[in-house]
């Protein structure tokens, strides 16, 4: 970057800019007017332009015509705090098409006519919108769960049935090898008949739900049971507004991820796990089918202490089938991802040793809301 000292946008202290351009993200300073005044390397080329020539443009020209950006920029500027927005495409003729990435836009303290535009790139593998992971997963699992049901448990049920026959009249000996056969048959309903969840597709009785309620009787639930002898640390925003959703099911979302952080610390004996609520109103995602964005300004995390997941699991952790634990139907984590998917949240997981964090973002319940049914 080659401005002027008067001209350039000072952040904090004056970061040289050699840090700016060690960033692996595009970041660009917009003035008044959508005015681009300065660039890192990243943004040259993400924008495929020189700095020079982006300085002499407007950011408007390089982005697609009626972008989001467009309004984060203007809603930054007007709030004067940072806003953020998921999966927004960029993507031009100019820079090769389809560029997916995630947006955030913060005031200038110290030149409050300049706002910082942060762009993160999504991988390939996460181009897939993240409301849809957990979406796409359910799916998969509704159709076997049906499957399952069908096919499966009433040839089952014959099986054992005859199983018992042979029961009465067979050997010592050979009763045992009846009486494994009657129980891995159970075993096997009782796996379908947890799946059969997934397949409930009756629209959700939602209402106005204090989550600090929802999370201390689960808190409650933990500390008599499974989480005895772990610490639980609770950060709540006091004046967070209702969300909008079914009491019962959150309380199952949230008993289920205390408890696979209580089962992760195991042992442990500093083992701590976080509650933690926050308003983030600049967070909006795009509704699938439709260029509608919805705010999901709600944010609940857990976080635990434990050795974190393998980072092999981590990209897959929300799909069925997928687990961790030695004896685990990997059912759990893709019956949570439903349920805030029908909620119309989205949950997302990010983990290293002594600190994984669940985070559920969800919408806020508003006078127009009451009782809404949503499917």
């Amino acid at each position: 970057m080659s401005l002027a000292p008067s001209d350039r946008p000072r952040t904090g202290a004056g970061a040289p800019e050699a840090v700016l351009n060690a960033l692996p993200h595009p970041v660009i300073c917009v003035a008044d007017a959508g005015r681009i005044v300065d660039v890192n390397v990243a943004a040259e080329a993400f924008f495929e332009a020189s700095a020079n020539v982006l300085r002499r443009h407007d950011i408007r020209e390089f982005v697609p015509f009626g972008s989001p950006l467009i309004s984060l920029i203007e809603q930054a500027r007007d709030r004067g705090a940072p806003v953020n927005e998921y999966r927004v495409d960029l993507g031009t003729p100019r820079n090769g098409g389809e560029r997916i990435v995630d947006i955030h836009v913060a005031p200038l303290h110290e030149r409050p006519d300049v706002l910082v535009v942060v762009l993160q790139e999504r991988t390939i593998a996460d181009k897939m919108d993240r409301q849809l992971t957990h979406r796409g997963a359910a799916r998969s699992v509704t159709a076997l769960a049906a499957m399952l049901a069908h096919e499966i448990k009433n040839p089952l049920s014959g099986i054992r049935g005859a199983a018992q026959l042979l029961e009465q009249s067979a050997s010592d000996e050979d009763r045992v090898l009846t009486r494994l056969i009657c129980d891995e048959a159970d075993r096997i309903v009782k796996l379908v008949d947890r799946m059969e969840v997934f397949s409930d597709e009756r629209p959700i009785e939602s209402e106005a739900v204090n989550i600090h309620a929802v999370l201390e009787h689960v808190k409650r639930i933990a500390v008599s049971g499974f989480a005895r002898g772990i610490r639980i640390i609770e950060e709540y925003d006091p004046s967070l507004p209702p969300v909008l959703a079914n009491r019962d099911q959150l309380v199952q979302v949230f008993l289920n991820l205390v408890k696979n952080a209580a089962e992760a610390i195991g042992d442990a004996q500093d083992g701590e796990i976080h509650l933690t609520t926050a308003f983030r109103p600049g967070v909006r995602l795009s509704v699938p089918g439709s260029s509608t964005r919805v705010s999901l300004p709600l944010q609940f995390t857990v976080r635990d202490n434990g050795p974190g997941v393998p980072e092999d699991l981590l990209p897959h952790l929300f799909d069925p089938f997928v687990t961790t634990k030695p004896t685990g139907s990997g059912l759990g984590l893709a019956l949570v991802a439903k349920i805030v998917g029908n909620h119309g949240g989205i949950i997302e997981c990010e983990s290293q040793p002594r600190r994984t964090t669940f985070r559920v973002l969800m919408p806020m319940f508003t006078s127009g809301d009451s009782r809404r049914q949503r499917s």
